[in-house]
């Protein structure tokens, strides 16, 4: 038996066979004796030439628009790939019989993408895989900036044909650390005089000037003054048939106001976290179309809405609306018997980037108001040093500043038993303790990693202390 009788005896019962050869831009494959088929790949614009080991008369193509063929010789067949798609390629032998059939699935051509996502995202695990006429990424990348990048270049060689099976890896959790802090401070000076004078001896004849009408009438009658300032001094003086009253009335006021929170709020990266620190205000409104009379809740108080994205690394994209408001009791409206106060707001939004552990503030607020009025007595009060009898003088000035300071961080979870509560270290006191030595309350010991953390004696401006 001839070695080429052996090996064909060997090969009995195998249909199709396909042997990879390179080539210079092709791929040749070599089809033994048989009528089973096996899929033949091709990328898009590429060629691969199909040898057989008999020749053949008569071969087709089920689609031309997927791929293309013509015959080299009577054994070999060149095919080239036009579209994605999967189409059939059937060879017949000078007798009319079918030799084999061959599928052709033709896909894109990935190598060159491949290469280019090495040179520029080097070092990330992503794999790409072609889906008919798409491409299809999955794997973990270490950013969503990188993420962006290959899905942008993937764009490139299939637009709008791009699966994304990707995932980011590494921390993925931001924890908002924010400082409201606003002080408002308040300063009203006011001088008042009031001057009057009678006739005695039973006339009714009487005069003056007088910011405080009352006032001015009760030194003249000798009675106690009635006035609205902090402090007053009247005295009255008779001169022949007349009498003379003098009041002076002094008013001066400050006030200081500050407002400080520090809410931390935890959201996954692409998630927005809310916080409101404050109340609601109910508000009467009527519903249209009837009498009926429904509440709305406002609310208000310290506001705050972000919306973290972990772009690349420990850089992080926020978006951050931050209010603090307050109800304004000087200003109210009322409308149908219903009385209802304005508010004071003081609101910012913004976008920023920037790493873990930075900090920056987002508002600096500075508001000043300054109000000086003087009503007198024309001419008499342009009268130096007695003109301030016929004249009143006030003087406001009201200032608040708000900052707000962000400072964001990369977090993970931990287990809730290395975290300590602020009632941790504090337990109801017994009776003997309350009622004999006064305690409300005391120390608690506990041989958990709760009781072990809340041991621990924190002296700065961090954890949590009750003593």
């Amino acid at each position: 038996m001839s070695m080429k009788t052996t090996v064909a005896a060997g090969m009995l019962g195998i249909s199709l066979t396909l042997t990879a050869v390179p080539m210079a831009h092709s791929e040749t494959l070599k089809i033994v004796n048989g009528t089973a088929s096996s899929t033949l790949n091709v990328s898009m614009n590429r060629a691969v030439i199909v040898e057989s080991d008999q020749p053949f008369a008569e071969l087709s193509i089920a689609n031309p628009g997927i791929a293309d063929i013509s015959t080299l010789s009577d054994k070999s067949i060149y095919v080239l790939g036009k579209a994605p798609g999967r189409t059939t390629l059937t060879l017949l032998s000078p007798e009319g019989k079918l030799i084999t059939n061959v599928d052709v699935q033709v896909s894109l051509d990935v190598a060159e993408f491949k290469e280019r996502l090495q040179q520029i995202i080097p070092g990330e695990k992503i794999e790409v895989r072609t889906a008919n006429d798409g491409i299809v990424l999955s794997g973990v990348v270490s950013s969503t900036a990188k993420l962006d990048r290959a899905l942008d270049l993937a764009e490139r060689y299939a637009p709008g044909r791009v699966s994304n099976l990707m995932n980011v890896g590494g921390v993925q959790q931001v924890m908002l650390k924010v400082r409201f802090a606003e002080m408002q401070r308040s300063v009203t000076k006011q001088l008042d005089g009031s001057f009057g004078f009678n006739r005695t001896g039973g006339s009714n004849f009487q005069a003056g000037v007088a910011g405080n009408i009352g006032g001015i009438n009760n030194v003249l009658a000798g009675t106690s003054v009635t006035t609205s300032a902090n402090g007053a001094v009247g005295f009255s003086f008779t001169t022949g048939a007349f009498q003379f009253g003098v009041l002076l009335e002094a008013l001066e006021s400050k006030g200081l106001v500050r407002t400080l929170a520090e809410p931390n709020l935890t959201a996954l990266s692409g998630q927005e976290a809310k916080f409101l620190a404050g109340g609601e205000y109910p508000i009467p409104v009527r519903s249209s179309g009837s009498d009926s009379v429904t509440i709305e809740y406002k609310p208000f108080g310290v506001e705050l809405a972000f919306t973290p994205t972990v772009v690349d690394g420990d850089i992080i994209n926020l978006q951050l609306k931050a209010a603090v408001s307050a109800l304004d009791t000087a200003n109210s409206s009322t409308t149908n018997g219903y009385t209802v106060n304005s508010f004071k707001r003081r609101e910012t939004e913004t976008t920023v980037e920037m790493r873990d552990g930075e900090s920056f503030a987002i508002a600096g607020l500075l508001q000043d108001d300054f109000n000086d009025v003087a009503g007198q007595v024309p001419w008499l009060g342009d009268i130096p040093v007695l003109g301030a009898l016929f004249r009143s003088s006030s003087y406001q000035r009201q200032q608040s500043e708000l900052v707000i300071i962000v400072t964001p961080h990369l977090v993970s979870p931990t287990r809730g038993e290395a975290l300590a509560l602020p009632t941790d270290r504090v337990k109801p006191p017994t009776e003997a303790e309350l009622f004999l030595f006064g305690k409300t309350s005391r120390t608690g010991r506990s041989n958990s990693a709760v009781g072990e953390v809340a041991r621990q004696d924190y002296t700065g401006s961090y954890g949590y202390v009750m003593e």
